[in-house]
């Protein structure tokens, strides 16, 4: 690694270089404050939970007790940074077609905030780690999802238009606010102090995603058993998200305090327990409960009469933990059937190569309801050079 930053100033200059190779123009960015934020009184002071609960946060590396613990944080604060830079590669294609302005300035914005989150991993890996996190601070700009070696799969997935894009941004993306919501009450007290403001950008991914399908479906040209299939496509990815249900590292990142439960301080006020040995499967469990209201939100748009969109079981089409590679259908019952029948089933609740055919001529058509840009949405100058 003949590049390796020493300084904060030797990162940003390879990280306009990173900029340059996966050809993402810094005009794009418009007015946006690539800027480190913190907000130190929401991360608190006290760690709040695991074997440590009552001490002080930590907030230098040599205050966390054991080598192991510090290991367990540049991991997460790697995946973390690796996941946002990892979008941008995937998404950067898409400002070109964008279906309206509005979705061009919403895009470009959403890459703009997923930098600047991944810059906030990786100041704290130079600021706080040493050479182990100035290395890792460093990889970060090298993996690359178009080569498919970004450290998790579904930030290697290509994403060829803006059906995928919505639907990434409705569900993975919304996977991405539970992991940060888990991060808030870290005990290393610069991880808990970014998530706030990182939360707060997230949400409008999120808003991003919902009224994109709100679009999709008040413009009637989409197929609603079409975007059905894409729905399963990105549930089912979005659910291995979150890891295998028994996790030793979930375990082990509550008892050292690093990582905590989705709203783990409202569980705290209410006494309620933790069961240390299904920390993922709860957190996925809280995520698949929201995601069935926020698809059903949608079907209050479909036209009368329509089949409503329905959100697949989380054991359906699994890749990671114990139903990986198992066949279950999108109620969650077993499947029984043979292979062919398998295949056959597959066909129609998963998006096909003749779905990307079709799409090509619905994206043709005003396949998306327009929504216009607001006057500081254009001021911005975000995505306007796209």
């Amino acid at each position: 690694m003949d590049n390796l930053p020493n300084t904060w100033e030797d990162w940003v200059s390879n990280f306009t270089e990173w900029q340059d190779r996966v050809g993402f123009n810094r005009d794009w960015m418009g007015d946006f404050d690539l800027s480190i934020q913190f907000d130190w009184d929401r991360a608190g002071d006290v760690i709040e939970f695991g074997d440590y609960k009552g001490r002080p946060k930590w907030e230098r590396s040599l205050q966390v007790p054991q080598q192991s613990m510090r290991d367990a944080l540049v991991s997460m604060i790697t995946v973390q940074g690796d996941t946002e830079f990892a979008s941008v590669e995937q998404q950067r294609h898409l400002l070109a077609s964008a279906p309206t302005d509005y979705d061009r300035y919403a895009a470009a914005r959403i890459m703009a905030e997923e930098q600047r989150h991944g810059w906030q991993m990786a100041y704290i890996l130079m600021t706080y780690f040493g050479q182990q996190g100035r290395r890792e601070a460093q990889k970060l700009l090298e993996r690359n999802a178009q080569d498919g070696d970004r450290l998790l799969g579904a930030f290697n997935r290509p994403m060829p238009h803006w059906l995928d894009f919505f639907c990434y941004t409705m569900f993975v993306d919304r996977d991405g606010k539970f992991q940060l919501g888990m991060l808030s009450t870290s005990a290393f007290k610069p991880l808990a102090a970014s998530m706030g403001p990182m939360l707060k950008e997230e949400s409008f991914h999120l808003g991003t995603g919902s009224n994109g399908l709100r679009r999709v479906i008040k413009a009637g040209i989409i197929p609603l058993d079409m975007l059905q299939r894409y729905f399963n496509k990105w549930v089912s990815t979005a659910h291995d998200l979150f890891g295998v249900d028994a996790s030793s590292s979930a375990h082990w990142s509550y008892v050292w305090g690093v990582k905590g439960r989705w709203d783990e301080r409202k569980k705290l006020e209410a006494g309620i327990e933790v069961d240390k040995e299904v920390l993922n499967e709860e957190a996925r469990g809280h995520y698949h409960t929201e995601i069935v209201g926020e698809v059903g939100k949608l079907n209050g748009y479909l036209p009368e009469g329509a089949k409503k969109l329905v959100v697949p079981h989380e054991n359906f089409y699994r890749e990671i933990g114990p139903f990986r590679k198992q066949r279950y259908t999108t109620e969650g019952e077993p499947f029984t059937g043979t292979d062919e029948e398998w295949k056959a089933y597959l066909h129609v609740t998963l998006p096909t190569a003749q779905d990307e055919e079709d799409l090509k001529e619905f994206f043709k058509q005003e396949w998306v309801a327009n929504k216009p840009l607001s006057a500081r949405q254009i001021a911005s100058g975000i995505g306007a050079k796209a």
